[in-house]
């Protein structure tokens, strides 16, 4: 069987990778790592997270993502496996140490027989069989190729939210704790009076932001806004999102006007990330604004937010379902530049891809996961036609529901146990 060159050592590109070396498949694993960084990396092991270190909630009945990871384990995902061997306390969130996430992807690629690891840059598209992974970042002159060839590329912007060490928060004005008491002291909660909570909500409106270079057209990514553009669309957005404090009181059974909830960052519980305050607020300013929370007044902030630009390609008009490229069958394209939005859904897709190659390159037809599983239904997304095509997330709205349920979780349930029965007679075939 011939080997494969895969570009882009993230999520998708490691899945993919180890997936095909796993098979016997030679691969080639190119990353621009340790030698240089895009502007959101900053780690020389691979698969980093640079969002978040939380992959969504577990819950496979009752969450799309928590269901798309089972199917993933299934499918005998790396990412999966390492997500499970490093994760930290955080309720029904999947949340991983993310240092020692990326180490231990880094190492099961670097360890593996079949897998040559190699830093270089790509500067287009290769003419040979490969699998291109290089994230929603890509630049230089594989960018300027991509767009010469598959008609110029889409974008969104992607946020990221600030870091504060623990021992900063002033537990006064803090609890821990999860909603309706579920997850022990994964999180700590900061709660906010009524006047509190307007006067930090107007001045995240007001507070200035960073320069977007020179890009003037802002779309944001709806599963990734930014906590001034929630802000700005009305006083009580938050409120009813991320500052929600529905089902969150202290020791003394104290309701609260809204509370701003922080999640670990790492195992030792040093660093914590402020949840949904994803920001493009200048640095001064994200200072200022956090610490208007009275358990923040004194924080200390280990990483600030940041914002940059997302490309995905047009992939209904240059993908098959598959993933592989309708003008070359043998180029597939895996992870957030497909148009798929999320670290659990980037993964995914790489294994897709994977297994696309796999079959085309054993010269058997194409098999795609069924349709009614969360697998299935992103690999359609990304290939049906669509005029006006956004980057999408896991969810049951994307699952036909062929019988009607009006309780939602039990339709939620009966989707998520129908997804892995057929997951699992679907890698039943791809075995045989």
């Amino acid at each position: 069987m011939t080997g494969v060159k895969i570009i882009g050592a993230g999520l998708a590109g490691c899945e993919a990778a180890y997936c095909l070396a796993e098979r016997g498949v030679k691969v080639t694993l190119c990353d621009i790592k340790p030698k240089a960084f895009t502007p959101a990396h900053s780690d020389k092991n691979y698969g980093e997270l640079v969002c978040s270190n939380s992959l969504k909630s577990d819950d496979v009945y009752f969450n799309a993502c928590g269901l798309l990871k089972q199917e993933m384990r299934i499918l005998g995902s790396l990412i999966i496996e390492a997500a499970d061997n490093t994760r930290v306390p955080a309720g029904a969130a999947l949340a991983v140490e993310r240092q020692e996430f990326s180490r231990y992807i880094t190492e099961k690629i670097k360890n593996h027989p079949n897998i040559e690891a190699v830093c270089d840059e790509a500067d287009k598209i290769p003419d040979e069989p490969c699998i291109v992974a290089t994230g929603p970042l890509t630049c230089g002159g594989l960018a300027e190729d991509i767009n010469k060839k598959l008609g110029g590329g889409l974008y969104f912007y992607d946020a990221s939210a600030p870091i504060v060490s623990r021992e900063s928060i002033d537990f006064s004005f803090a609890f821990e704790g999860d909603r309706y008491g579920k997850g022990g002291d994964d999180y700590i909660n900061c709660p906010l009076s009524k006047e509190g909570y307007y006067a930090f909500a107007e001045a995240l409106v007001s507070a200035e932001k960073a320069a977007l270079h020179s890009f003037d057209k802002r779309e944001f990514f709806e599963g990734c806004m930014p906590v001034e553009v929630m802000a700005a669309r009305g006083v009580d957005t938050l409120r009813f999102g991320p500052f929600k404090p529905v089902g969150l009181t202290d020791g003394d059974g104290n309701k609260f006007f809204a509370v701003l909830q922080l999640r670990k960052e790492n195992a030792e519980g040093s660093a914590y990330n402020l949840v949904g305050c994803q920001t493009n607020l200048k640095f001064g300013e994200q200072k200022r604004v956090f610490s208007m929370i009275p358990a923040l007044k004194n924080a200390e902030f280990l990483r600030y937010g940041v914002m940059h630009r997302n490309t995905y390609i047009n992939s209904p008009e240059h993908l098959n379902g598959d993933f592989s490229l309708k003008s070359n069958p043998d180029v597939f394209f895996a992870g957030q530049i497909t148009g798929v939005e999320g670290y659990v859904e980037s993964a995914a897709s790489g294994l897709m891809a994977a297994i696309g190659f796999l079959r085309r390159a054993e010269g058997k037809d194409t098999q795609l996961p069924p349709e009614h599983t969360i697998c299935g239904a992103l690999s359609r997304h990304i290939s049906s036609p669509n005029a006006n095509f956004q980057p999408m997330n896991a969810n049951f709205g994307i699952l036909n529901c062929d019988k009607r349920i009006r309780d939602k979780k039990e339709r939620y349930r009966y989707l998520a146990e129908r997804a892995l029965k057929e997951i699992q007679e679907y890698k039943d075939k791809l075995c045989q």
